[in-house]
């Protein structure tokens, strides 16, 4: 689903990227910029969600005078501080989260922060670059399948967040397990490269997730009255859940340590044989080369030198008498 950018007389863009109006029972209706000024909480509609673009200009002012909010508050929503965090305001919920940036040309470890403030009648979530958990939520709404309340589209939102992060952790995986297959016969220096790509998207994933698991929990622990029991319970299974992506991630990284140490040693073990073997090449071609050094000097007196002396094929004999024990030796020594 395209997010749905409204304009207003003149044309120019204005921060609302879609909004809805939440039935209570798993559907909504979209809502205009204009609605959205003038919207009442009722029985039959009672919770507006609104998806914001942060940049816009006059966003932090409009958040200011619509939602009362304090100046450091809508600050924060519209900043780019997007360390993970979420505390309690009043009856307000205040969160900053991070998600995975699936849009084309990102790695994995490029995160994508999703501001998020809500009072328990009006859900505001904005952002700067495009993220796909909003729309989601947005789809399920539209099908009639989405979340019916407030505590309930927070909920929906960090849910979605969570589990899109799986699918970068098990491309890891999936990675790690291809490369383990294909250490034998094939470019060390390629594969090396791949698997420090990993390790350094781990790292990126584990640093930005960590913090989300403090906001998750805070979000938990210090939520309003509105955020009912049941959302709590959702919050903490997305909370386990976003444990265990965290402990795949530690268990890839190792897993990629381990692969990298694994395809040094071969490497090295291989160096260690060529330079073994070229070892005894040089061994046993040292004498061979000395005595035909020493009998290849310029000088006078050179023996086996006088005409029909058959000197060469003396020599040639000799050699060849020298090479076969050198090898008779290296294989009682066990050397070849």
């Amino acid at each position: 689903m395209k997010e749905e950018v409204l304009n207003d007389d003149s044309g120019a863009h204005l921060p609302l990227l879609f909004g809805r109006v939440l039935d209570g029972e798993g559907g909504g209706r979209p809502i205009d910029w204009d609605e959205v000024q003038r919207w009442n909480p009722t029985a039959a509609e009672p919770v507006l969600w609104i998806h914001l673009l942060r940049t816009h200009l006059g966003v932090q002012e409009w958040l200011e005078d619509w939602l009362e909010l304090t100046e450091p508050t809508a600050e924060l929503l519209t900043s780019d501080a997007t360390r993970p965090r979420a505390f309690r305001e009043g009856h307000s919920l205040v969160a900053t989260l991070r998600g995975i940036n699936f849009n084309p040309g990102a790695e994995p470890e490029d995160m994508v922060s999703m501001q998020l403030w809500s009072d328990g009648v009006r859900v505001v979530t904005l952002r700067r670059l495009p993220l796909q958990t909003p729309r989601i939520v947005c789809n399920e709404i539209d099908s009639g399948m989405g979340p019916n309340d407030a505590g309930a589209l927070v909920t929906a939102l960090t849910e979605h967040m969570i589990d899109r992060m799986s699918h970068s952790i098990i491309d890891m995986n999936d990675m790690i397990d291809e490369l383990e297959d294909e250490t034998i016969g094939n470019d060390t220096g390629e594969m090396l490269d791949k698997i420090v790509a990993v390790r350094r998207n781990c790292l990126a994933l584990k640093r930005h997730m960590s913090p989300q698991h403090e906001a998750l929990t805070s979000i938990a622990n210090s939520a309003p009255a509105w955020f009912e029991e049941h959302d709590r319970r959702e919050i903490a299974e997305t909370i386990a859940r976003l444990r265990r992506h965290l402990d795949d991630l530690d268990i890839s990284k190792e897993s990629a340590v381990v692969l990298q140490d694994d395809i040094r040693a071969r490497a090295a073990a291989n160096t260690q044989k060529t330079q073994y073997l070229l070892t005894i090449v040089a061994g046993i071609f040292l004498p061979l080369s000395f005595i035909t050094g020493l009998l290849g000097i310029n000088v006078g007196d050179i023996p086996l030198a006088a005409p029909g002396s058959h000197g060469f094929w003396i020599i040639v004999l000799m050699c060849l008498c020298i090479f076969a024990a050198e090898i008779m030796v290296a294989r009682r020594l066990k050397w070849l």
